[in-house]
């Protein structure tokens, strides 16, 4: 092999080593294609990751919030029941003595009756209407009191009408009589009032 076959042949093998080292136009030009598919792929498993992790939260949310209504409402049916409660207590105290006072009512009505009488001994009288005073006292200290009715307008709610009357000195529908005394205890009716009202 002569000098110049050589040569051509090295030059050759040069020129293909430097044809194999250049990279061509496709292979650049797919280079950044793969790029971003890559940063895609990455970006959606972190949205899809994101999105899983946002889940259990919004359970979790969800859950808190029926546990936050579940308390309120909890505590409000404890309030009203605490409130309730307090209101029958005070009820209890309130009307504890009612019994006691409604049969204490006709030793009062005897008591007035006996006090109506004449009679001579001025002592004997003074002394039971101190009695009576301090009788209706105690009982007035405890929430007695006595229903106003003669003259006033009829109201079921206080007076029992047992009779009616054509009386000219009372407007119509007026208690011209009172029968027997009517009581209010704590501003409850205890005994209503037994009365005649004219027509």
């Amino acid at each position: 092999m002569s000098n110049e076959e050589k040569k051509l042949n090295t030059e050759g093998a040069e020129e293909e080593i430097k044809k194999e080292d250049i990279p061509s136009d496709n292979q650049d030009a797919a280079a950044p294609e793969d790029e971003e598919k890559e940063m895609n792929a990455s970006e959606e498993k972190e949205e899809d990751s994101q999105k899983t992790a946002e889940e259990p939260k919004k359970e979790e949310s969800a859950d808190e919030e029926a546990m936050d209504a579940k308390y309120l409402r909890l505590m409000a049916d404890f309030q009203n029941y605490k409130r309730r409660a307090e209101k029958e207590k005070s009820e209890i105290y309130a009307y504890a003595n009612e019994k006691l006072a409604v049969q204490l009512l006709d030793v009062i009505d005897n008591f007035e009756r006996a006090l109506q009488h004449e009679t001579a001994d001025e002592n004997y009288i003074e002394g039971m209407k101190m009695i009576f005073k301090q009788l209706t006292g105690v009982l007035e200290k405890a929430g007695l009191e006595e229903i106003n009715a003669l003259g006033e307008d009829f109201d079921p709610n206080f007076h029992n009408a047992v009779m009616t009357e054509d009386n000219a000195d009372y407007e119509s529908g007026k208690v011209t009589e009172v029968m027997q005394k009517g009581y209010l205890l704590n501003k409850k009716v205890i005994r209503p009032s037994m009365v005649k009202v004219n027509n």
